[in-house]
């Protein structure tokens, strides 16, 4: 794994982190673990409404924090309920935190090639529907990332789960991602 990234991770405090959001976050939690337990693949399609922020920032780090703490078999995903394009500001700070990130294919939607560590294969981040080819059809955990995506997909076809864990719009935070 990259130093920067790890340096990012050490910097954490799970500590600060209230009782009301490790409630929130138990199911996810509990869907990992069961899946560890039983040697099974863990799967976990992200989704928000434009799968242009939150869902991205969420699949990634959430595929980091697989690899840091050594959790195998996992593969996150993103999806949202509308496709538009990975928001270049994501893509931007991701960089400055220490991720290896050019684009593949540019276009109204571009695909980028997110890497972590110099020796796996890199995450492709690119806007989708949380129902694309490119995302698991079944056995995996819907994260449902913002509540209008939320609110507007009470159902996603395949999902074992579907697990609310709402995350403020990036747009409307004054504060750095790095802060958070």
């Amino acid at each position: 794994m990259f130093s920067e990234i790890q340096s990012v991770i050490s910097q954490l405090n799970f500590k600060a982190i209230s009782d009301e959001r490790k409630e929130t976050l138990q199911p996810l939690i509990e869907f990992v673990q069961t899946k560890v337990d039983k040697k099974e693949a863990i799967r976990i399609n992200f989704i928000c409404t434009h799968n242009s922020r939150r869902s991205h920032l969420a699949q990634i780090w959430a595929q980091v924090a697989a690899a840091y703490f050594e959790i195998r078999n996992v593969q996150c995903y993103s999806g949202g309920t509308e496709e538009t394009a990975l928001f270049p500001k994501v893509a931007e700070t991701l960089s400055n935190q220490g991720f290896n990130i050019f684009k593949i294919a540019e276009s109204n939607n571009p695909i980028y090639a997110i890497k972590y560590d110099a020796n796996t294969l890199p995450i492709i981040g690119f806007s989708k529907k949380h129902d694309s080819r490119f995302n698991p059809s079944s056995e995996f955990a819907a994260v449902m990332t913002c509540s209008q995506a939320d609110g507007s997909c009470p159902f996603i076809a395949g999902a074992e789960k579907r697990i609310p864990i709402t995350f403020e719009d990036p747009k409307t935070l004054s504060l750095n991602i790095q802060q958070i």
